[in-house]
């Protein structure tokens, strides 16, 4: 069978109609005007989106889960850039025992370490602040953005980097004007991603959070435990909107093909 046979092409539109069909069922579950979760399929309304400004608990979480993803994210990329480069370019001593370390996250539950740091934040006084909230999110996010930078990383070109060096270029020129470029595909995809799983992080962010650090996730996920109503859907569907808008523009600027050039050479090198 060819490659793009009728047989694939089939299989690819079940995979994405099974992967899409929930996020446009809840997108036009928030466009019913029924007081129940309904699919409109007479009128459409904007009841429930205008009713959300009658929640202001809801715009202030949305907030608070925008400056709570940028920090972590920031942050997060910040440690993964230079723990990138030390790791795609160099051959030490527990290299592979630090990785490991790095992507560990991903392999415990999130429920585990919302437990974890409960305690732990408990302990040193903390516990239900918005500086703990950071710190657990940056552990999160990590590995999302470790992988992106050093799939960019070990993609690079380094013959660029030596002819800077060769025309006297300093440490700190090179990194700046040379390598950070040609990495910030990746730089910029992980930003992306770790910011999109520290908005969207609950499950560990509802053992953490306060009355006064409540993200958007765990709000929804409160509200729904006594409510019924398509509030919750109107408020999905402006997130999904708004992350749509921003992938898409991340997108324009800097595309992927880079980025899946780099995570090739890292599959060849490994």
């Amino acid at each position: 069978m060819r490659r793009n046979g009728w047989l694939a092409l089939a299989f690819n539109a079940l995979f994405l109609a099974f992967i899409l069909a929930p996020i446009l069922v809840v997108c036009f579950v928030a466009f019913t005007p029924e007081g129940f979760l309904s699919f409109p399929t007479h009128t459409w309304s904007l009841r429930w989106f205008r009713a959300i400004a009658n929640y202001p608990e809801f715009i202030d979480a949305f907030f608070a889960s925008i400056w709570l993803g940028l920090l972590s994210s920031a942050i997060a990329v910040s440690l993964s850039v230079p723990a990138a480069l030390a790791i795609a370019r160099y051959r030490f001593p527990g290299r592979e025992p630090i990785t490991a370390l790095f992507l560990s996250p991903l392999m415990i539950p999130h429920v585990v370490l919302g437990i974890a740091f409960l305690r732990f934040f408990t302990t040193i006084g903390i516990g239900g602040t918005f500086t703990g909230l950071v710190i657990s999110h940056i552990v999160v996010v990590l590995p999302f953005a470790l992988r992106l930078v050093l799939a960019s990383a070990a993609g690079m070109d380094r013959s660029i980097e030596n002819a800077a060096i060769s025309l006297g270029a300093s440490s700190g020129t090179v990194f700046r004007r040379v390598t950070l470029p040609l990495i910030m595909p990746g730089v910029a995809s992980g930003w992306a991603l770790a910011f999109i799983q520290s908005f969207d992080e609950v499950t560990m962010t509802v053992f953490i959070a306060a009355p006064g650090t409540t993200t958007l996730p765990v709000r929804m996920f409160l509200y729904i435990q006594d409510n019924i109503d398509p509030l919750v859907t109107s408020v999905s569907a402006c997130v999904i909107g708004l992350t749509v808008a921003f992938l898409v523009l991340l997108d324009r600027l800097y595309g992927i093909e880079r980025l899946l050039a780099g995570r090739a050479a890292q599959g060849e090198e490994t």
